[in-house]
């Protein structure tokens, strides 16, 4: 997709601190860190969230899933614990449309979600 933020950074047109990149999978740092370590680890194939998998995609998810794990140890979150999600939709809190998941370490991360 033209446009998609994250497929720029794929295509090398937007700049990204890559901390891993292969065939199917990018890794990177967040801009806006929410805890001392936040990765954000995307297919390269857009996709445009966990309701929308194309083919491509879904045979990278098990990949994102083992990088997401190597990275846990590399960064040094993977003893006292760490968080990996992906936001889906608007009101579950996705803001860029392109499937991403946050690997999220490095201090306590409290409940899953705040009371509403």
């Amino acid at each position: 997709m033209s446009d998609c933020l994250f497929c720029k950074i794929v295509r090398k047109q937007i700049p990204a601190e890559v901390v891993h990149e292969d065939e199917q999978v990018l890794a990177f740092k967040d801009i806006s860190p929410r805890a001392p370590v936040h990765i954000l680890l995307i297919p390269k194939a857009h996709c445009s969230g966990l309701n929308e998998l194309t083919p491509d995609v879904q045979a990278a998810v098990p990949r994102l899933m083992e990088v997401a794990a190597r990275l846990a140890r590399e960064l040094g979150v993977a003893e006292s614990g760490w968080r990996l999600l992906s936001n889906c939709g608007a009101d579950g809190g996705q803001a860029v449309f392109h499937l991403h998941f946050h690997l999220l370490g490095g201090r306590p991360l409290g409940g899953m979600v705040g009371r509403g």
